[in-house]
């Protein structure tokens, strides 16, 4: 068999995902770097297809219900049962997805990056082989190559686990289960067992500890495990695991049904399973022994503060890496390492800023977070040169409706400050709205602001927000 040509580019990037994207554009669109993005998947990345894009268009879906709701206390003559047509929605959300497939690819090509879809893996140190769709191969060398595959959702070693979905399966569903049980703690668990809770689907969340959200501050974790318990959510807490899970009956929706037998002998039936229990870099068959990437302990490609790895020319940013595993992070991320290996004496320090990284929760409410928790500023800065500042209380959109509703939907602010000038570290919110609320807050931490110049912001009223810059 005759040896493949070998093409030469500037810049090899693997995953046309958020962070690939970033990066590859960064490269080719400011500095004309002649740029190839491999992608195996739909363009787009986690995000795009199976993220954040389809998860927030969920989130608002959910969101109208409870909109319609409040409408009923606000007067307006809305029935109780409406029908709903989730099929319909998904097919518009997928129409959406799609068109930002097509968006992505054209702006790739819009600023001279050619595509190649199929799998990529390392054949010398600085050559890769992509295998096409059609079964055909070919091979691709640059002195620099960026891997940005990013991960997936993983399945448990449990017998049956396989009849379970993960979140790629949830975007799936044509029709709403009327029973769902949710194994995990963390946001994307908390994220979509809001959605389904809220749309009516009877929702347990089976947990290790007694609140979620765990690498979150203690007001956030207290507060939202209340608030889903108080909403109708089950949560089983210290749950035992489930030692395997029986296909009863197979079908979609509805029609689907298993029975989760437990590690203490008690047995659940329900109509779908959804396994969010963490993520995996998308590594395996990237044959990172031959140019010699080192991993770390949790199976990430290890970096330094420039994304580089420990072989010279090979960088990683995103999910493989379990640095942030955030889209704009990513994106960030990759769009200095595109002015640094590309734009010049003046950007060779160029790198991102893991530090003060607002994330919110799409959660019902949401919870916005920037900084340290209250633990881990104790941890740093010690008891004594911590002062918190905090609010509880419900938002006016609520005050038309009966005292027990209002009582299931507080809003929580949360200020962290440390030193004797009260410098911001940590800043936690939920409620109403604060996923909007948090971009500027994100903002004046990061500058380094103190509890002084938040007192010295004149409040806009009457809003939620003004309760952050009127704490006493």
């Amino acid at each position: 068999m005759a040896p493949l040509d070998v093409q030469q580019y500037d810049y090899i990037v693997l995953g046309g995902g958020s962070g690939g994207s970033g990066s590859g554009r960064r490269a080719a669109g400011w500095y004309g770097a002649k740029t190839l993005i491999v992608e195996s998947g739909r363009s787009g990345g986690t995000c795009v297809n199976v993220g954040c894009v389809p998860k927030k268009m969920t989130w608002n879906f959910a969101s109208i219900t409870e909109a319609l709701d409040a409408g009923r206390h606000y007067g307006y003559d809305i029935p109780e049962k409406i029908s709903v047509n989730y099929r319909h929605f998904k097919e518009l959300r997928d129409a959406t997805v799609k068109r930002l497939n097509g968006i992505y690819e054209r702006n790739w090509g819009n600023e001279g990056i050619d595509l190649t879809h199929g799998r990529a893996r390392f054949v010398e140190p600085k050559v890769i082989e992509v295998e096409l769709p059609d079964g055909t191969k070919t091979r691709y060398t640059a002195p620099h190559i960026l891997i940005a595959t990013g991960g997936r959702p993983l399945l448990p070693p449990v017998k049956g686990a396989e009849h379970g979905i993960t979140s790629d399966g949830f975007f799936e569903i044509e029709e709403l289960p009327p029973k769902v049980a949710v194994v995990g703690a963390g946001y994307i668990a908390v994220e979509l067992a809001g959605v389904m809770a809220t749309v009516g689907v009877e929702t347990h969340m089976l947990i290790r500890g007694n609140t979620f959200l765990r690498k979150f501050d203690t007001m956030i974790q207290d507060t939202m495990t209340e608030r889903y318990e108080a909403v109708g959510v089950k949560i089983h807490k210290q749950h035992p695991g489930i030692k395997e899970v029986q296909l009863l009956r197979d079908g979609k929706g509805k029609d689907k049904l298993l029975k989760l037998i437990c590690n203490d002998g008690t047995e659940m039936e329900v109509n779908e399973l959804l396994w969010a229990i963490g993520r995996a870099p998308e590594i395996e068959d990237l044959n990172l022994e031959i140019p010699g990437v080192t991993l770390n302990k949790g199976n990430h490609i290890a970096v330094d503060e420039y994304q580089n790895t420990n072989v010279e020319g090979i960088y990683a940013l995103g999910d493989v890496t379990g640095h942030a595993e955030l889209t704009p992070v990513a994106i960030a991320a990759g769009r200095q390492l595109g002015n640094r290996l590309f734009g010049g004496e003046q950007f060779k320090t160029s790198k991102l800023s893991y530090e003060n990284i607002p994330t919110v929760v799409f959660s019902h409410p949401e919870v916005g977070t920037v900084g340290l928790t209250e633990a881990e500023a104790r941890a740093r800065y010690g008891d004594d040169n911590i002062k918190i500042y905090r609010t509880r209380f419900t938002a006016m959109y609520y005050d038309v409706m009966p005292a027990e509703e209002k009582k299931k939907n507080p809003t929580q602010f949360k200020l962290i400050c440390a030193g004797p000038e009260e410098k911001v570290v940590g800043l936690h919110i939920l409620g109403l709205g604060v996923g909007e609320m948090l971009q500027g807050f994100g903002v004046a931490v990061k500058m380094g602001a103190t509890k002084k110049d938040f007192d010295s912001c004149v409040a806009i009223h009457p809003t939620s927000s003004e309760e952050l810059v009127t704490l006493r």
